[in-house]
């Protein structure tokens, strides 16, 4: 909770100003700051001024007060000033909890930052003012990746997330639609490995095993400030829309590494449509039949090596040659060749973008 950070940052600060310690719990009991924790007030001590109607009491030399924060319910705060005036530093404390429960409250939480940051909802120049009260530090590398899950596990795939993940390392994990997870990881220091490679294995694998859901990762390269983390996000969403289109079976899309099926994104759909018809005429390559698709696919994942794809298919030799070699009478090409093998994959690939589109 950005409060109950906030109220550490600020009780350690009063801290070394004053030479006092301060100690604060919630309205359950929980610690929430204790700035020198092996000289924290006993249990007994607290859950006595708890229970009691007093608003502020001295026992044995530590200063008890209560405070409401609005609808957050109220905390204790407890003061041992080592002979100072522990009631005017008790003062001075809760009105800097009473203040920063108010910034907080006013303020966008991180989720809200981010949010507002990808989809260019935040003003010109309130960044950095942004970050500052949320606490966000303006440079060190980052990477953003995003998740794609279905709707239904989005929110137990977040809490996931958000447990794997630790926000001291100022990693945040968003919800940015109804589908799609955001994750703002800080890689700064790390130089062993491919780690955004590995975080995005470590994602996949959770929500395969945690889940038993099949997702897909997609990240973009890592920037160095944090007004920059935009354009990581953009590259996200290129790498994972390219996923989408050109390679279903990849659950990792890697914005660096997108082959040409990142070209291809980047045509505009008049150019795609000239290919197409330059190629097959009318468009002939859009009425193949599943199991005629099904062949090329196999051929070409075996490198154009007819035994080999004739084995896999479990059909003859001769079988494949003579489906191979009407394939070719249809369309034109015969993608026993190296050239119309490149070409056809090709226009495939540009046919299936063409029909992203029309969507």
């Amino acid at each position: 909770m950005l409060f109950e950070k906030m109220l550490k940052s600020g009780m350690e600060d009063l801290k070394n100003i004053t030479k006092a310690d301060f100690y604060i719990w919630d309205n359950e009991g929980n610690e929430v700051v204790a700035t020198t924790p092996d000289a924290c007030p006993e249990k007994t001590l607290l859950q006595s001024f708890s229970s009691s109607m007093a608003e502020c009491q001295d026992v044995s030399g530590y200063h008890f007060l209560k405070v409401k924060c609005a609808d957050d319910g109220e905390y204790v705060l407890a003061v041992n000033a080592y002979g100072t005036d522990a009631r005017l530093l008790g003062r001075v404390a809760v009105s800097e909890m009473i203040h920063l429960h108010k910034a907080c409250s006013s303020e966008m939480d991180r989720d809200g930052f981010f949010q507002s940051l990808f989809t260019e909802r935040m003003p010109e120049g309130d960044l950095c003012k942004n970050a500052e009260q949320l606490g966000i530090s303006l440079g060190g590398e980052r990477c953003v990746f995003l998740i794609e899950v279905a709707k239904e596990s989005q929110s137990t795939a977040k809490e996931l997330l958000q447990n794997m993940f630790s926000e001291e390392e100022e990693d945040v994990v968003t919800a940015i639609n109804e589908k799609n997870l955001i994750l703002v990881k800080q890689v700064s220091g790390v130089r062993e490995g491919d780690i955004c490679g590995q975080c995005a294995r470590e994602i996949v694998s959770m929500l395969n095993t945690e889940l038993m859901v099949k997702g897909r990762v997609a990240y973009g390269t890592v920037v160095k400030a944090l007004e920059d983390v935009v354009r990581s996000y953009k590259e996200a969403k290129v790498a994972l829309e390219v996923a989408q289109i050109f390679y279903e079976d990849r659950l990792i899309a890697d914005y660096s590494a997108l082959g040409i099926g990142r070209l291809i994104h980047q045509l505009p759909k008049n150019l795609c449509e000239m290919f197409i018809a330059e190629v097959f005429g009318d468009n002939k390559i859009l009425e193949l039949e599943e199991e005629e698709l099904t062949i090329i696919e196999k051929f070409f994942e075996n490198n154009l090596n007819v035994s080999e794809t004739a084995r896999e298919l479990v059909l003859h030799r001769n079988t494949l040659v003579y489906r191979l070699e009407k394939l070719q009478k249809y369309i034109g090409l015969d993608i026993r060749r190296f050239d119309d093998a490149m070409t056809f994959k090709i226009a495939m690939m540009v046919a299936r973008y063409v029909k992203y589109l029309e969507k």
